[in-house]
């Protein structure tokens, strides 16, 4: 409802729609008028000129239909056509006097079709071209067309069409040529495209209405510049008329022959059509123009120095809502109150940005302390355990256990003092476990052991210090006892998945697995710690994860069939 009430009380709103509501029904009733009597009388011009095109056209499959009649009776009838498709090595004399008949009889039956360039005659079997051309075609020209009679016959492409005229592209011009074929012999007919259009100059165009032919792709066989330069873009339309063209628009009306691979097309510039229009059309044609463009120049106008002013407020306000904090608005010549509006937003939003970097490096010092803080927390059980063990060592006097567990301690205590660090090398944070292991093992001879898996490629990577450690100690702690062996395996992988490449630890052991109370309250991410520090460790390697990774680390807790515990540590592969 605020949204609706928002949208009627803009400035937007109230300043545009009082001249839209005046002139927009008359400029919708002239349009609507002029277009309805344009349209009209488009259609019945059309009608008209594709009536006569339709009218020419069949005069011109008429005369390519007499040639037809012509080449199929001189295949079926003339037999001297039999003489030429043996091969001239069987009776060299019968071969030429034939030849010679067939000369003669093309070339004096070229005289009754006016239309045609040439007819000719060739011979596969002995590659030999008969042609005859009328008067005042030139040598060249004539070899030309020949070369070309030649490759079509010879084309392994070329495929006879007994009831249609083809076209072909000679040399930049356009010629249409039928071939009939009788044994090893073709009798066809050539002639410029050009000269089937000759009836239609009898048609009324206009000065600078055009007709033409056209191949089945639509390629023009002439006007070829002309078609090109005014963008027209030839269509064979359903309807009566279609309307093409860039420069000049033109009324297209196209019929494609029955007779021939071509359509012919007529085209009639608009302009010359809509001189039949009343002279009241043209005026309401006038009056709509003037009205359309006074309102597109009074929307310009308030676009320009109300709408437009407002438009980058509200955008700037809307990157804003986005969080984005950097959402300045460019100083643009305007009025003066949207200067001072301008100006008076871009100071709020620095003073902002600035309080916003504040805070998040407060928040961000913060988190690094307390992920300090989490790191540093040791238990102090683990010194007097240590301590005790090289006690007992030293009562029995075993020096070589006493100087390995003082190493191992040596190394493990350097670890924890070092990792001050949110990262280190997955290689010393195993070494680091490796080392609280073997302590353990010498607390416990013959009752613990262990074994550590870990890829080569793996080593490298970066995790927190003491995530693998601290959950190896919980282990400890709460499994192992004098009465049962027991065995700890830690095994490292690297899976790839959508998130990108992961990292997987695993620590299991043969222990009794966790209690069902424990571990659904570790799977729903309880919290166990209590007042005397107990669990703490897992909940130190959590929020570790969560500080340093977010949501994409994750701990599952388990129990496995065959007894035992798990825990599967998943955070994303950070290389050093």
């Amino acid at each position: 409802m605020s949204s609706w009430r928002s949208t009627f009380n803009s400035l937007k709103f109230k300043l545009i729609v009082g001249l839209v509501i005046t002139i927009l029904p008359l400029i919708v009733i002239l349009i609507l008028m002029n277009h309805y009597s344009a349209d009209v009388v488009r259609k019945q011009v059309a009608q008209s000129n594709k009536n006569l095109l339709s009218l020419y056209l069949g005069q011109i499959d008429r005369s390519l239909q007499e040639v037809d009649n012509y080449l199929i009776n001189m295949s079926q009838t003339n037999m001297d056509l039999l003489e030429i498709d043996q091969p001239q090595t069987m009776d060299p004399n019968n071969y030429t006097k034939a030849k010679l008949r067939l000369f003669n009889t093309i070339n004096n039956d070229l005289s009754f079709y006016s239309s045609l360039d040439m007819i000719f005659i060739y011979s596969e079997k002995n590659d030999d071209l008969l042609v005859t051309q009328r008067g005042g075609k030139g040598y060249n020209e004539r070899n030309v067309v020949a070369a070309e009679i030649k490759r079509i016959v010879q084309d392994s492409q070329f495929k006879m069409d007994v009831n249609r005229w083809s076209t072909r592209q000679v040399g930049g011009e356009y010629y249409a040529y039928h071939i009939i074929k009788t044994g090893q012999v073709y009798v066809g007919a050539w002639m410029e495209a050009g000269k089937l259009i000759v009836p239609l100059q009898l048609i009324n165009l206009g000065s600078s209405g055009m007709s033409l032919l056209a191949t089945d792709e639509m390629e023009p066989m002439s006007l070829q510049e002309t078609i090109s330069s005014h963008g027209i873009r030839l269509t064979a339309a359903e309807e009566p008329y279609a309307l093409t063209g860039t420069k000049t628009r033109y009324l297209m009306m196209a019929e494609h022959s029955r007779k021939g691979a071509f359509y012919l097309f007529a085209l009639i510039p608009e302009k010359t059509v809509m001189e039949q229009l009343p002279y009241l059309q043209r005026i309401a044609s006038a009056i709509s123009l003037a009205a359309l463009l006074l309102l597109v120049v009074f929307i310009i106008f308030m676009r320009r120095v109300f709408l437009l002013p407002i438009y980058r407020i509200i955008k700037a306000m809307r990157k804003l809502g986005d969080g984005n904090w950097n959402s300045q608005i460019d100083q643009y010549p305007t009025s003066t109150e949207f200067e001072l509006m301008n100006r008076t937003y871009n100071q709020m939003i620095t003073e902002i940005e600035h309080l916003k970097i504040h805070v998040y490096e407060e928040e961000l010092n913060h988190q690094r302390a307390e992920l300090k803080h989490l790191q540093l927390q040791i238990n102090p059980h683990f010194f007097l355990n240590a301590l005790n063990i090289i006690y007992n060592l030293a009562t029995v006097k075993d020096y070589k256990l006493i100087q390995e567990m003082t190493r191992c301690l040596v190394e493990y205590f350097r670890f924890m003092f070092r990792s001050n660090s949110y990262l280190v090398t997955l290689k010393d944070e195993l070494l680091h476990t490796k080392n609280y292991l073997r302590i353990q093992e010498l607390r416990f001879p013959g009752i613990m052991s262990y074994g550590i898996e870990a890829p080569d490629a793996a080593l490298v990577c970066m995790v927190p210090p003491l995530v693998i450690q601290t959950f190896v100690e919980n282990v400890i702690k709460h499994t192992v006892d004098m009465d049962r062996r027991m065995h700890i395996d830690v095994r490292v992988g690297i899976e790839s998945g959508e998130q990108g490449e992961r990292m997987v630890i695993r620590i299991e052991d043969t222990g009794p697995g966790f209690p069902e109370p424990i571990l659904r309250q570790l799977q729903e991410q309880g919290n166990l710690t209590k007042d005397e520090g107990e669990h703490i460790g897992i909940w130190n390697v959590r929020r570790r994860l969560q500080l340093l990774f977010d949501q994409q680390a994750s701990i599952a807790f388990y129990n496995n069939t065959d007894g035992g515990a798990g825990i599967c540590i998943r955070m994303p592969v950070l290389h050093s």
